[in-house]
Parts: structure tokens; C-alpha cells; sequence
């Protein structure tokens, strides 16, 4: 059995983080009746024997559960996520040796998380890094959550990320990065996301981009299906949540966010006819490989709350996970182009269900003409708690260039003015040559997406081998 860390960095990661945890623990309570640390528990978690005179490394399965470690490093340069986490329900499942935090924060500047923050914790980061892989039997995956908004989350974020390929270049990294919307309320995040986006564009194997707007969208729209408030100690609000104290505005945006890194390692937690490899999702959906920007969408919606609302039928499922209002980010991928596409099953599901719904829906989605049979499937055989089945669609398609094309528009309007540019330019190691890069390496992703959708027109079989002329 592989194992995969979790990093998230900054107020965002460490929320979103923080929810998954709690989620994946309900989900393994759910399942695991006897007590006992088995392979889907060592996926994520380590068993603790505090009584060990070497601090009990358990990793043993087969053994009875003393006390669950997540496999994760929490860094952050406030202190006041991190402390909160610290104070709820989730403080027995992280050490000292996994946490980072400063006091001063990043300010909201790219450069300072990334340049100053970066270089000064840099050994201690590798450190903890180094100490979540040695608890590891075979490491597989870096999960790396972060905003792009932020200076932490963005700077230091992707100062990690760096650090992953540098000290792990075989593992797999895939980033779940949350974008800002256009409304948002830092007025340096063009900057930063665009800044970070050029890390993620060379660093990462796979980034899942997630927008704020999407998770407004989606949040209201599960208060629709309600008829009223999401009800308390939910799946997307939990009044026993990893976070003490009232529930905050961002909340019900973070379970989704949650809900999708749940879906995403079901395979790798639990058992599964048809499971799915964590490295086969960038082997199968990567084509090119700065082309790694992955549209997510989750349906049905309501698996996300406690909703009275009877079973959608199976097929209506996957219908839903190519519309355009389950996806999370501002998208419609079925009048886009769609490079490769993975559909990420759980419940009791048959691979029969599984085929005849690909065959239904594939007249209908465009696929490049050189990989039509672009499809990855994976089939876990357990539900989301308290519900048949659900559904994560993965989808490498051309839709995700609007997103990227509003942001450079918003990071060139401050950029001709040279707004703001002196509270980067004073950070050591920054030069305005760095922004200049990162809009280059935009463009030139933007241009790559469009050279696709450029052939969506002549979307027609190849020519037999045979008729092509020597």
C-alpha cells in the first residue's frame, strides 16, 4: 500500500486542510468498525503507540488503533489558523514536528512569502518534509493546498512546491489551488496569482484550480435544493468541525474543496474494482506537460449537504458532471475542447454502468481528434457517508483559458500603472524582470490552449495510415 502527504500552506490551505482531515476521519470511522489500523487508514494517517520507547513509528496494520497522526506538514506565517486548529477537535491528529508558523504574516506580497519567508524557513520546511516521507513505507503523492491570492499562500505555497520536485522528484505532486475572484478583496492578488501561477505552470505534475466564485455559486445553489439554510454538523458545515469557535463566512467553501481531495483519494483509501492510481491521473490526463491545469466537478451536489432530496438516478449523475453549474471553476467544458477526461466513481457502481454512460456522453463532449478514447475510469466501492454513490470528473480541456485570460487582463491593468510594484521591488531578490516572466509564461500557456481550441473545427478521424502519401 502506498501513502501520500499532505501540505497546505497559508490561512486557505490550512482550512481547506483542515476540513479534509476531519471529513476523512468521519469516513474511516464509518468504515472501520473493529478498531484496527488497517492499509486504507496507513494511506494517510500513522498509528501512534506513545508508550513505545521510540515513539511508536506504527505503521503496522493488523494492529489495534492507539492514536491516528495525519500524514501532513501545516506551515502558515500566522499563527492564528494554526492555533485554532490546535485548540479543536483535530489538535490529537498533528505534533509540534509537523507544524511551521511565524507571527508576522506575508502581508499580502508574493515576493515576501516566497523570496523572504521561503529562503529563511527553507531548512526547517525540508526538514518536515523529510520527517512526514521517512514515516512513509513507499511515498507516492504531495498534496499541496494553497490560495493564489494570498502572500503566503501563493509565495511560500509555490516555494514549496519547488522544494517537493527539488527533494522528492519522483513523487507526484498535485496542487489544489484556490483563485480569487474578480470582487476580491486583496488588491494585489493579479500580482500574486500570476506570479505563482508560473511556479505551478513548471512545477507541479497536476494543479486542480478552484475558483471562489464557482464555491459562492455552488454553496448557493445547495442552499436552494435545501429550501433554506444548510443544516448544522453537515458534510459542508460542521458544527464539530476541524476549526473551534462560530462558523465563519468561508466555511461551506472550504468543504467543497474538502469534498474534492476526498473523492480524489478514495481510490487510494479504500478498496475498489476498477481503482485508480494516484500517478495514473497525470500519466492518463497530461498530455503536454505544461498543459496540467485540471477542471473538477462533483456531482450529485447534494452529497455535500443534508439534503432531503430523493437520489438523482445514476445516469443523471453523470450528466451533471459535464454541466456547466457543478463544475468549480467559472466553466463550460462541453463547448470547449477537451484533451483527456477522468471520471472518479464511488458506491455501487458496475463497470457496465460505468461504459454505457461514456458511451452515451461521448457524441456530445469534443475531444481532440488524436485521443478520442481519452478516458481514464475508477470505480471505489465506498459511498461518501450516508449516500449511494458520487462522482469526481476530472477534465484536462481548454475551458480553463477564460479563467487565465481574466486574470492576466486584471494583472495588466495594475501592471501598465506599475501599481503596487514598490512593495515588491523592496523584498531582496525581487526585480521587476520577475513580472515580466510570469505574464510570458501566462501568455504562452493562454496561446497553447488556444492553438488547441484552434482545431476544434476539424475535429475529423485521421486519415488512414495506409492512403497517407511517403
Amino acid at each position: 500500500m502506498t501513502q501520500s502527504v499532505v501540505v497546505q500552506v497559508g490561512q486557505c490551505g490550512n482550512q481547506v486542510g483542515c476540513r479534509f482531515w476531519d471529513l476523512a476521519l468521519r469516513e474511516h470511522a464509518y468504515v472501520n468498525k473493529k478498531g484496527v489500523y488497517d492499509e486504507a487508514l496507513s494511506s494517510f494517517f500513522r498509528n501512534v503507540d506513545s508508550r513505545r520507547s521510540n515513539g511508536g513509528a506504527g505503521n503496522i496494520t493488523g494492529e489495534r488503533i492507539r492514536s491516528l497522526k495525519a500524514r501532513a506538514v501545516l506551515v502558515d506565517m500566522e499563527e492564528g489558523v494554526v492555533n485554532e486548529i490546535l485548540q479543536g477537535p483535530l489538535r490529537e491528529v498533528f505534533d509540534s514536528t509537523q507544524l511551521l508558523t511565524d507571527v508576522s504574516g506575508s502581508g499580502n506580497n508574493w515576493a515576501v512569502g516566497h523570496l523572504t519567508y521561503g529562503s529563511a524557513y527553507r531548512e526547517q520546511i525540508v526538514d518536515k518534509l523529510r520527517r512526514a516521507a521517512e514515516h512513509c513505507d513507499c511515498l507516492q503523492c504531495f498534496f499541496l493546498i494553497h490560495s493564489m491570492g494570498g502572500g503566503t499562500g501563493a509565495g511560500l505555497g509555490t516555494r514549496v512546491l519547488s522544494l517537493l520536485e527539488e527533494e522528492f522528484p519522483e513523487a507526484c505532486r498535485i496542487v489544489t489551488a484556490v483563485y480569487p475572484s474578480a470582487e476580491d478583496d486583496v488588491v494585489t492578488s493579479p500580482y500574486n496569482s500570476v506570479l505563482a501561477m508560473k511556479e505551478l505552470t513548471e512545477h507541479a505534475d497536476c494543479v486542480l484550480p478552484v475558483e471562489n466564485q464557482s464555491l459562492v455559486d455552488i454553496v448557493n445553489k445547495i442552499k436552494q435544493m435545501s429550501g433554506s439554510v444548510i443544516k448544522r454538523d453537515t458534510a459542508v458545515i460542521s458544527s464539530r468541525g476541524g476549526l473551534s469557535g462560530a462558523e465563519k463566512p468561508f466555511d461551506a467553501m472550504n468543504n467543497i474543496v474538502a469534498n474534492l481531495l476526498l473523492n480524489l483519494t478514495s481510490s487510494a483509501r479504500f478498496e475498489g474494482s476498477l481503482n485508480m492510481d494516484l500517478n495514473e491521473i497525470a500519466v492518463n490526463l497530461v498530455p503536454f506537460p505544461r498543459l496540467h491545469y485540471l477542471v473538477s466537478s462533483l456531482t450529485p451536489l447534494y452529497t455535500l449537504a443534508d439534503v432531503n432530496i430523493p437520489t438523482r438516478r445514476l445516469d443523471q449523475m453523470f450528466t451533471d458532471a459535464f454541466s456547466k453549474g457543478h463544475q468549480l471553476i467559472r466553466a463550460d467544458p462541453k463547448h470547449s475542447l477537451y484533451l483527456a477526461c477522468a471520471l472518479m466513481v464511488r458506491g455501487n457502481v458496475q463497470v457496465s454502468d460505468l461504459r454505457r454512460n461514456i458511451e452515451r456522453l461521448r457524441p456530445t463532449l469534443p475531444f481532440v481528434s488524436w485521443n478520442q478514447e481519452g478516458w481514464k475510469t475508477g470505480l471505489c466501492s465506498v459511498p461518501p457517508v450516508g449516500h449511494t454513490h458520487s462522482l469526481l470528473a476530472l477534465a484536462n480541456n481548454t475551458c480553463v483559458k477564460p479563467t487565465f485570460v481574466e486574470l492576466r487582463d486584471r494583472f495588466s491593468k495594475l501592471y501598465k500603472k506599475k501599481a503596487h510594484l514598490h512593495h515588491y521591488l523592496h523584498v531582496d531578490g525581487m526585480e521587476q524582470s520577475s513580472f515580466t516572466e510570469a505574464l510570458s509564461s501566462l501568455n504562452s500557456l493562454v496561446e497553447e490552449y488556444s492553438q488547441l481550441d484552434a482545431t476544434k473545427g476539424r475535429l475529423i478521424p485521421d486519415v488512414p495510415r495506409l492512403h497517407i502519401a511517403t
